[in-house]
């Protein structure tokens, strides 16, 4: 593993392994997202469908201990907010995915690159830039 934080610089040793979201703590870190700091209350009112208070402060809280919330005690209530950005934790999803696949034995990693290949290869400009990408790696590679 040790080899795969240099290639992915978000993904560290020490940390756990991230934990999947289900449904509703997708939506209420959506709501977080866009909201800004939140309160129980502020989520349950702006989720799609009517769920308990008690519910939705379980998500939170949920989300709180996977470390994907801040919280801050405001008189009787938490305030949650994101600790990462959406891009952030998209990119983190991304790099975890990537490293978890390129811990496979040689065999499968191959099979990995192919399908990235086949994944962009219907756009010339992602080819491009996973070109562009690659060539910048291995001078970086050679400098070190």
């Amino acid at each position: 593993m040790a080899g795969l934080t240099g290639m992915f610089p978000f993904f560290r040793k020490e940390e756990p392994a991230p934990q999947p979201l289900g449904p509703l703590e997708g939506a209420v870190l959506e709501i977080v997202w866009a909201r800004g700091e939140s309160a129980v209350r502020d989520v349950v009112d702006l989720l799609a469908r009517p769920l308990a208070y008690t519910t939705v402060m379980t998500t939170l809280d949920r989300l709180y201990k996977k470390g994907l919330l801040d919280r801050r005690k405001s008189e009787r209530a938490f305030l949650y907010s994101a600790r990462l950005s959406r891009a952030q934790w998209e990119q983190k999803r991304a790099g975890e995915l990537m490293a978890g696949l390129l811990a496979a034995p040689d065999d499968r990693r191959g099979l990995l690159i192919s399908c990235l290949v086949d994944a962009v290869g219907h756009d010339e400009r992602l080819l491009d830039e996973l070109e562009r990408r690659i060539r910048q790696r291995r001078r970086e590679l050679k400098r070190s």
